[in-house]
């Protein structure tokens, strides 16, 4: 059964004629018949009397209702894909990592909402594993995520790398560790450390150093809300290996420590470094709106390693 069937037996049922709807459909009258005699042919069942004037048998009554709704479904389905594709979706949902819902995402979403007052902008935060998987299962439209080794570019995703960014040790201002003028990672074993939970990709960064290395990590806590590490590292021996932009708000706080991690052989700071990304479906850059907001995230890093630079 297809559309073009369906469409043929309401033009007929609505004039009675085969030929009038020939005309008004712009086909040939041996065209609407095929239509018509496949339509019958799938329902094994005959829907007009063929004579003078086309009438609707008892099965064609019957079929007429059902196919008014078909079509009618059709119509608003056509509609409705046809209005996102101009750009004219009512929301846009956003999942991104703490760390951009704190520092860059607050001065992005004002532009994007005086730009399309008449779209619902949502955002949550989560960690890098939730997020791409609530995009993959249609539930957000752009996630902003940790990167790693695996996620690329496919006929799925479309992801553009952001920044890239040191990743600090976090420590009570007068813990043991800041008498040493270079930390090095065998310094950070003895201590109790507070990591990320499960399904945040610095938590895994993290893991795969310290095993890389074959040091042992000394896990006393784990937190997945960043104020959170704040409270618990200040005023204890316990340490966090956090990214620079998560440590930006105690940094000139006397009553913590930030410190990087060096080469001992070198004297020179360890390339402890984490990749954030912007990613959506392909399917979803389609749609101009996601289109627009993704573009404005990756314009606005660009300027931003332009400006540092």
């Amino acid at each position: 059964m297809r559309l073009e069937q369906l469409q043929a037996f309401l033009k007929v049922a609505e004039l009675g004629s085969f030929q009038q709807a020939a005309l008004q459909s712009e086909v040939t009258q041996s065209t609407i018949s095929r239509q018509i005699q496949g339509l019958e042919s799938a329902l094994k069942c005959q829907l007009f009397h063929r004579g003078a004037q086309a009438k609707l048998t008892v099965a064609g009554e019957l079929f007429l209702r059902r196919a008014r709704k078909i079509c009618q479904e059709w119509d608003v389905a056509s509609e409705e894909i046809s209005s996102l594709f101009q750009g004219k979706q009512t929301e846009l949902c956003v999942a991104a990592i703490h760390s951009v819902c704190v520092s860059s995402l607050p001065s992005l979403l004002p532009k994007f909402c005086l730009g399309h007052p008449h779209i619902q902008l949502r955002v949550t935060a989560l960690g890098s594993d939730r997020a791409l998987k609530v995009l993959q299962d249609g539930l957000v439209d752009v996630a902003i995520i940790m990167s790693h080794r695996s996620l690329t570019n496919t006929k799925e995703l479309a992801i553009k790398p952001l920044y890239e960014e040191q990743i600090c040790i976090l420590m009570a201002g007068d813990h043991p560790l800041t008498a040493k003028k270079f930390i090095t990672w065998k310094d950070l074993g003895p201590y109790p450390q507070v990591i990320f939970k499960d399904g945040y990709r610095m938590r895994r960064l993290v893991e795969d150093e310290f095993s890389r290395r074959e040091i042992p990590l000394n896990v006393s806590l784990e937190l997945n809300i960043p104020e959170a590490f704040y409270g618990v590292v200040q005023g204890s021996e316990m340490i966090a290996l956090m990214p620079q932009s998560l440590v930006k708000p105690v940094i000139d706080n006397p009553s913590f420590s930030v410190r990087y991690l060096f080469c001992p052989e070198s004297g020179d700071r360890q390339d402890f470094r984490r990749q954030v990304s912007v990613v959506t479906t392909v399917d979803r850059l389609q749609m101009p709106p996601v289109a627009e907001f993704f573009n404005l995230v990756v314009d606005h890093y660009r300027c931003a390693a332009l400006t540092v630079h």
